[in-house]
Parts: structure tokens; C-alpha cells; sequence
């Protein structure tokens, strides 16, 4: 089984939402996590309750959103790899520095302290700036992957990256023989 964490980045939530439909259509098992902010919070992209919903009918599992919920993913919930899909930069940089103030960032710490592989979608308006270092912190260990990502719009953006989510079910499988798919960057 695979967890699937949400992070804020509500704008990319559709597309991570069809790439959680492909995981489960190659029979993947898939045990659902959202942070505090995305299963409270309505926005213009959509109303947090239909999401739920959404989420809990594909997987058939309810959603972890809870500190004390997302501690059990180490020791009582075995998960086989955990993806953060999407990744915003702080949840990216509370996971470079052991911060464990969501659930989210629980759920990242509760599974590589058994050095279980993670992969990072992420989606940031600072990678390129603020959260570079956290970035290179992450790349560094040994359980971490990264889906590859490119600028979104360098222009008028020029620090944000996101992930490709198309490349999630590659990125899985070059975690499989721990390795980084290549490359990184777009």
C-alpha cells in the first residue's frame, strides 16, 4: 500500500487527483492524506468536502488529516512508499528540517524514520529561491525521490517549480530500484 499525501497547492489538485486514479488503475492500494489546510479549506479550485468525498470513494479508505492519525503510518500502518503529490514549499522545507507540525509532515517523518521510500511532487512559488537548499537537503537522503519538475512560467515566476505529475508513475517505478529518475529538472 502507498500513501498519498495532498498539500496545499490547490491549483494542482485535479491533475494529482487523475494521477491517484492511474496508481489505482495499475493496482496500487493507496491510503490518502491530506494537511489540515487542504481537507479544512474551500478555495476557488473547489470545496475541501467534495475532494474528501472524491478521495475516500476511490481509495476506500478514509483520509488521514490528523497528527495523532498520520503517526501511525510508522510503526502501526506499514506503507510501502509515500507520495506527496502536491509537495508546497512548506511542507518541503518542514520535512528538510524534521518539523512535525501537520499531518502531512507527520506522515513524511512517521515513514522515513524506517527509511521507507518518499517521492516529492513538488509545487512551489520559492523552489528556486527560498526553498533551493531544502530542496538539495532532501535530494541527499537516501529514501527520498523526486518527481522530475520544470519553471511553470519563468517569467512572471521566476522561482516557482512544479513537479511533471505525468512522470509520477515513472518516478515510482525508478524508486523501485532506488534510483532518482533522470532528470530532475525539465
Amino acid at each position: 500500500m502507498i500513501g498519498y499525501a495532498y498539500c496545499g497547492s490547490f491549483c494542482t489538485h485535479r491533475v494529482a487527483l487523475e494521477q491517484m486514479k492511474i496508481l489505482l488503475s495499475q493496482g496500487y492500494e493507496i491510503q490518502p492524506i491530506m494537511s489540515e489546510n487542504v481537507y479544512n479549506t474551500d478555495t476557488r479550485f473547489g470545496k475541501a468536502q467534495d475532494l474528501i468525498d472524491t478521495v475516500e470513494a476511490l481509495c476506500k479508505r478514509e483520509v488521514i488529516h490528523t497528527i495523532p492519525e498520520a503517526e501511525r503510518l510508522g510503526p502501526e500502518i506499514k506503507l510501502d512508499a509515500l507520495l506527496v503529490a502536491p509537495c508546497t514549499g512548506n511542507t518541503l522545507a518542514k520535512a528538510a528540517r524534521g518539523i512535525t507540525d501537520t499531518s502531512v509532515t507527520m506522515a513524511i517523518k512517521a515513514h522515513l524514520r524506517s527509511d521507507r521510500p518518499t517521492l516529492i511532487a513538488l509545487a512551489s512559488n520559492d523552489a528556486l529561491s527560498a526553498n533551493l537548499q531544502n530542496i538539495g537537503l532532501l535530494l541527499e537522503r537516501k529514501s527520498v525521490y523526486f518527481v522530475p519538475m520544470r519553471q511553470d512560467d519563468p517569467i512572471k515566476k521566476p522561482h516557482s517549480l512544479v513537479a511533471d505529475f505525468s512522470l509520477i508513475l515513472a518516478t515510482f517505478d525508478s524508486m523501485k530500484k532506488r534510483k532518482q529518475i533522470q532528470p530532475i529538472f525539465l
